[in-house]
């Protein structure tokens, strides 16, 4: 869902670094100062400035109603590209992070039942959802799967707070989660909500597709599999604000021509999937590469992620 606006920057106090499963840390981070922090709702997620040229995206994971801490959990990559390490290994309690945000594009909707499905560190984005949905008494399922027991952060938890309503698949024990059970029969007034990785939110999108239009709500990762595929063009953009016109060869994205140009944009993952650089379009037909946008949004063509989405036609004029 989209989320345009102004954000909070802080710089916060990493209180207590622990570990909650097998290369899984939790990070509680609190104001230096003990300022109440900025307001979130489940699905929400920040950034961590880890060093200037070092920011990552982390679920939000805690108490939306407790104002004093925020929370992140952060699975070691194997291939990390520096941020998960840097948590890991770097990262000490006591120490200052600077947090942007928080922004949230997987927000919470109203329904009669939910059904959630995690996989590994998937299920941080989902601990405040459960914890709302349980508080209305509203009916509800998790279905959590990982490599292994000892890797499933935060699922003896779960199972201790709720019981049978959490279902812990541990690969190494069961296999493979059994979507085609779960979704094979589409439901009426139910919502879908999963996170986790791509080719369990492919079998989760596969399962879902004679479901209601609206049903299932991901959060992705990583970019969707050739979400930024397709021909590179050279187009013009017109920055309405100053009347600027730039043109975008096709080997340079949107947003490092508006750079180029010396307009500061807010930007965080370059890679479509944080939600950061949205920017509204004024006029032109965008061609969406974005992991973000749902398919209404797309239709609605009053928005895109600059970082890379495209022209569909000869011009874009943006809202810079």
């Amino acid at each position: 869902m989209s989320t345009l606006g102004t954000e909070a920057e802080l710089d916060l106090v990493v209180e207590r670094k622990e570990t909650v499963a097998e290369g899984v840390v939790l990070l509680t981070l609190r104001h230096p100062a003990g300022h109440t922090l900025p307001e979130w709702q489940p699905g929400a997620h920040i950034d961590l400035v880890l060093r200037t040229d070092l920011v990552r995206q982390y679920s939000l994971c805690g108490d939306p109603g407790d104002r004093t801490r925020l929370q992140v959990a952060v699975l070691r990559e194997p291939e990390s590209r520096g941020g998960s390490s840097h948590v890991h290994d770097v990262l000490a309690d006591g120490e200052t992070v600077r947090v942007r945000g928080p922004r949230n594009h997987f927000p919470l909707v109203k329904a009669k039942k939910y059904l959630f499905i995690a996989g590994g560190i998937g299920i941080t984005p989902l601990l405040p959802m459960m914890a709302a949905v349980n508080a209305t008494r509203a009916d509800w399922s998790l279905l959590y799967g990982g490599r292994t027991r000892a890797s499933m952060a935060f699922g003896d938890t779960l199972k201790r707070a709720y019981g049978d309503r959490v279902s812990l698949r541990p690969q190494d024990e069961y296999g493979l989660l059994d979507l085609p059970a779960l979704l094979g029969r589409p439901q009426r007034k139910t919502a879908v909500y999963s996170c986790g990785p791509e080719p369990l939110l492919a079998a989760v999108e596969a399962g879902c597709e004679t479901w209601p239009t609206g049903s299932l709500h991901l959060e992705r990762f990583a970019p969707k599999q050739d979400a930024a595929a397709g021909p590179l063009t050279t187009f013009e953009v017109e920055l309405a604000r100053s009347g600027t016109r730039l043109t975008v060869p096709e080997d340079m994205s949107i947003l490092e021509a508006v750079e180029n140009a010396g307009v500061s944009v807010m930007t965080s993952c370059e890679e479509g999937i944080c939600g950061t650089c949205e920017t509204k379009v004024l006029s032109g037909e965008i061609d969406h590469r974005d992991s973000v946008l749902d398919d209404a949004e797309r239709a609605a063509g009053d928005t895109m992620m600059i970082c890379v989405s495209r022209a569909r036609g000869n011009r874009l004029v943006l809202d810079l």
